[in-house]
């Protein structure tokens, strides 16, 4: 686990202790495969009576956090940062390596033949890496939304989901978003824009939901009375809102899960599966021998 040291800083005893329960949660969350963005750490925090619900508090955790990662006290990897992303082209070492990067790689579309075709949606992009290995475990697609979806993003989501519809499919968009005026409104302009574009998509709210803030009771915000769509939400909901983040990772991990098994089909999962790994291992049969192929080919070209 890298702690490196960049600086020298002594903290106040308060600083420590609020330190010392960050790498006990950071720590725990890394031991179940997930990293933190500091807005999930602060609800963390919150949600444990350790600190109030004031932005006041999150400002004075972040800069503890900062100071304590630069004085080497926090893992680098246990706090995150989603919303920025080196980008570019990959690259091998050899053509062997790329035979063997294509063998671990190697998927088939193993929803081309479900009845169903799912895609999970998330209102922020700072939360995409808590649902991306859910995602992936069950080889789904996802995006962030960024809140309001844009109209040239949703057109190509509905021209996919036509495509999906004419090779029979029925396309379900997963959807996951905070409990606010804005965030309950997001579920209802996806479908009705969808519907706009003549896609057939049946979209699933399935967090965050009052029966989970009900259930789980994460940390309440005034709801924002600046909203446009704020008078419906309060005379729906009341003057509180809940902030998706603050659910817990391995929660949200379960309710994708649940809901995209609700819509998969087991036996013609598991029958794409065993061929794409029969295909994998012709792959990496080749990787394994390469220096064998590579000869039998410059022979062949000789």
């Amino acid at each position: 686990m890298p702690r490196e040291a960049y600086i020298e800083r002594k903290f106040s005893p308060g600083s420590q202790a609020l330190i010392a329960k960050a790498d006990e949660i950071c720590r725990s969350y890394a031991e179940q495969g997930f990293d933190l963005t500091l807005r999930q750490l602060y609800y963390q925090f919150v949600a444990r009576d350790l600190i109030p619900n004031k932005q006041a508090e999150y400002k004075r955790l972040g800069s503890v956090v900062n100071d304590a990662r630069l004085a080497g006290l926090l893992d680098w990897n246990y706090i995150v940062d989603r919303t920025r992303n080196l980008r570019g082209l990959s690259h091998w070492d050899s053509p062997h390596s790329v035979i063997r990067s294509a063998a671990s790689g190697y998927r088939t579309e193993r929803w081309a033949d479900q009845p169903h075709r799912v895609e999970v949606w998330i209102e922020k992009d700072a939360l995409v890496g808590v649902i991306a290995g859910v995602c992936q475990r069950y080889d789904v697609d996802y995006f962030s939304c960024r809140g309001y979806t844009s109209q040239s993003e949703l057109w190509g989501a509905a021209q996919r989901m036509l495509s999906y519809q004419r090779r029979g499919q029925k396309p379900v968009v997963i959807h996951l978003g905070d409990h606010d005026p804005s965030g309950v409104d997001m579920t209802r302009d996806i479908r009705e824009r969808l519907a706009l574009f003549e896609a057939d998509v049946e979209v699933r709210r399935i967090a965050l939901n009052m029966d989970q803030v009900d259930a789980h009771q994460p940390p309440p915000n005034p709801a924002k009375l600046t909203d446009s769509r704020a008078t419906g939400y309060i005379r729906a909901y009341g003057r509180s809102s809940w902030e998706l983040d603050a659910l817990e990772p391995a929660l949200l991990d379960q309710l994708i899960e649940g809901e995209i098994w609700s819509f998969r089909d087991v036996d013609l999962w598991d029958a794409a599966t065993t061929v794409m790994e029969q295909e994998r291992t012709l792959l990496r049969n080749v990787a394994s021998r390469w220096s064998e192929v590579a000869a039998f080919i410059g022979a062949e070209g000789a």
